[in-house]
């Protein structure tokens, strides 16, 4: 296949994953969504374009100096890394002009809300006097100020933080006639770390109505005077700058390091990582960058970008609410399970059938309840769990180590690579291991992505298993804005094969054999191959055939390939890919039989759910996978078939709802436009909240079927 051939079949990764972080910034522009709602929008936006840069940005500039420049093309889909990494820079160029010109328009709405941002030359004279002694008392101690000019290496920037890049102009001394009639000024440059320890946004007293708040860099600005009051300057001007790392880690080869020892130096590692982008104030004076350019090493090579007065938005995402409930989305409370009850034995319920639980439109507390059930029950012997991301102060890891102390025998595989979770998870890994708690640290090349526990529990002198397997992390912070599935069970042949996945994680070498569950990285893809071709037979042979898919991110080259095939064997293809979609969906003799949407809304959709017709019969499953190569073939990865109709029916259910989104779902396609969906007249149908209806609604009929 030449490269003009994959150009034409699949659509760039990189570009697709920009076009995800656009629909964001739709969300942000949006006026239908609440004004502090839009700024977290923005921040979300931030937050994920500076991930980018750390990850995939920093990939391909490795990939454009280690690899030889054929072989680079074809990995990149058929571009080459010096085009690819242009166009970004341009892409990100136009996102981020456009993300400052929806942060004014935000910003004047917000005024007409008596809510004020100002900067340090709007002040009064009672917020000076407040400001003056707020950096005193609060900031100044925190605050690491750097003079550059006689240094012979420029100090270690980190890529988590905002500077202020400071220009003084000297006042003139002048020795001579000539200097006199002449005078050269000299200049000193520092820079000033702004801290991470502060809140980004200060609210200032107000005698009226109106709120004002102050970001933390214009209170730094407003005491510039205080920080250089030692130096005779004329003038004083200070602009924002960042940078961003390369963000992989890279490992040594000391045998005498444990592994987390070796994760732990490697994240130190990071902050040293090489530079792959810089991002300005587009109004530093010229010098000024050209210095700060020449003493960092920077050059045509990174991506350098003009911003705005301010960067680091992702801190947007933490603005304060200050009482205006009204400018937020309205919370609605996590559901219960309908036949789950938290105050008696969960596990009692769950020995008599299969439940789903739906976040964040049902409480995530069921997976605590459970956790703590088994910490506690005597016949309880142990419990066995994968661990990937956790919340700042995890219930989770509080329940494990209780049932450690309750004398279980607790297994806990904690994937201490989890990008930029690695020190909390370092961090939870000595809190257990002191605790009792037995870890493992994966499988050597795999990361594990697995989202699976399992208990053991002595009934009538046998062994009797229970556990859940979900598609999310089991982390309570993130349960309440990511949607989620997650299967509690009592079946036993799917525990017997959640129980060789940690016999797996023990004993590497030996090859597993699973009669339900699919395990990357030997069979998943082999599976939904298997799968795929069923399809395909059933519509060659009239049956009823069809593929429904929601996932993440697909970006695998021979699963968009042989959903290519299937589509031209007649099977009807519905597509709800949320980031990443290199499929082009709708090309006659190609994927006419593909329709594909992506739903970006208050919650992020992270649940993975596949289903196959089966000529009728529908088989349904839920995963920790998308249908990218890393969760394929770099990954241990479960998915889990539902074997339990009434949670297949709530599954197939959940999906439907999810195609029928037309207010907050856009159409994936070549052009990569971000289209919205519309259905012609029909009446608006937001699938988030149709959704939390649904299960609202189910909780009546159980109500009334109890009356």
């Amino acid at each position: 296949m030449n490269d003009n051939s994959i150009q034409n079949r699949y659509i760039d990764r990189e570009k697709s994953w920009l076009t995800f972080n656009a629909r964001v910034l739709q969300e942000a522009a949006d006026e239908s969504v609440p004004l502090l709602d839009r700024l977290r929008f923005l921040g979300i936006f931030s937050n994920n374009l500076d991930e980018f840069f750390r990850v995939r940005y920093a990939a391909i500039r490795r990939l454009q100096i280690e690899k030889k420049k054929s072989d680079v093309t074809k990995i990149l889909g058929g571009i080459s890394p010096d085009l690819l990494l242009k166009e970004i820079t341009e892409i990100v160029i136009n996102q981020q002009s456009e993300s400052l010109r929806i942060l004014s328009e935000i910003e004047n709405q917000l005024e007409k809300e008596n809510i004020y941002i100002v900067n340090e030359n709007e002040l009064s004279k009672e917020q000076e006097n407040f400001i003056r002694d707020f950096f005193i008392q609060k900031v100044s101690p925190a605050v690491v100020t750097i003079m550059l000019n006689d240094l012979e290496k420029f100090p270690l920037l980190k890529d988590t933080s905002g500077y202020l890049a400071v220009k003084l102009v000297m006042k003139s001394k002048p020795t001579s006639l000539l200097e006199k009639i002449n005078p050269k000024k000299e200049v000193r440059y520092a820079i000033v770390e702004i801290p991470r320890t502060i809140n980004r946004f200060v609210v200032l007293p107000s005698n009226d109505e109106k709120q004002h708040i102050i970001l933390l860099d214009d209170v730094i600005r407003f005491n510039l005077n205080y920080l250089f009051n030692i130096f005779d300057y004329e003038s004083i001007s200070a602009h924002m700058i960042k940078i961003t790392r390369d963000a992989e880690l890279e490992f040594d080869s000391d045998l005498s390091k444990s592994f987390i020892e070796k994760v732990s130096d490697s994240v130190k590692e990071r902050r040293i990582g090489e530079t792959v982008r810089f991002v300005y104030d587009k109004d530093i004076d010229k010098d000024t960058l050209d210095f700060l350019l020449k003493i960092m090493k920077i050059d045509s090579s990174d991506s350098i970008i003009p911003g705005g007065r301010y960067h680091n938005r992702r801190d947007y995402m933490s603005f304060p609410h200050l009482g205006r409930y009204d400018l937020l989305y309205r919370e609605n409370p996590p559901l219960p399970v309908p036949g789950l009850d938290l105050e008696g034995s969960i596990l009692g319920k769950i020995k008599k059938k299969d439940y789903l639980l739906s976040a964040p439109y049902q409480s995530f507390s069921y997976i605590i309840k459970f956790l703590r059930e088994a910490a506690l029950d005597p016949q309880v012997v142990a419990i066995k769990i994968t661990l990937y991301r956790l919340a700042k102060n995890s219930q989770i890891v509080s329940s494990l180590i209780n049932a450690a102390k309750n004398g279980k025998k607790v297994t806990v595989q904690i994937e201490l690579q989890a990008r930029f979770d690695e020190a909390s998870n370092i961090s939870y890994a000595e809190q257990m291991q002191t605790e009792g708690v037995d870890l493992i640290f994966g499988v050597k090349g795999l990361k594990v992505h697995s989202k699976i526990c399992v208990i053991d529990r002595i009934e009538n002198d046998k062994v009797k298993r229970y556990g859940f397997i979900s598609t999310g992390n089991f982390n309570e912070s993130t349960a309440k804005i990511y949607t989620d599935n997650t299967l509690f069970t009592a079946n036993q042949p799917i525990l017997k094969d959640v129980t060789k996945v940690f016999d797996f994680f023990e004993v590497n070498y030996k090859l597993n054999r699973y009669k339900h569950l699919f395990v990357s990285p030997h069979y998943t893809r082999k599976k939904f191959n298997k799968l795929i071709e069923r399809e395909m037979l059933n519509a060659i042979s009239g049956k009823e055939a069809f593929i429904h898919l929601k996932m993440n991110s697909l970006s695998d080259f021979s699963m968009i390939d042989k959903l290519y095939e299937a589509s031209r064997a007649g099977v009807k293809i519905k597509l709800i890919v949320r980031g990443i979609c290199c499929l082009i969906p709708g090309v006659p003799g190609m994927s006419e039989n593909i329709e594909a949407i992506s739903v970006v809304d208050k919650y992020l959709e992270h649940s993975r759910i596949y289903i196959f017709g089966n000529d009728g019969q529908p088989e349904v499953y839920i995963s920790s996978a998308d249908f990218m190569t890393r969760n394929l073939d770099a990954r241990v990865e479960v998915t889990c078939p539902i074997y339990d109709e009434d949670v297949k029916k709530e599954l197939i259910d959940t999906f439907d709802i999810g195609w029928k989104a037309n207010v907050k779902a856009r159409l994936h396609s070549e052009n990569l436009k971000n289209e919205y969906r519309r259905d012609g007249e029909e009446k608006i149908f937001r699938a988030q909240a149709e959704l939390y209806k649904y299960y609202q609604n189910k909780l009546e009929v159980v109500a009334e079927k109890i009356l």
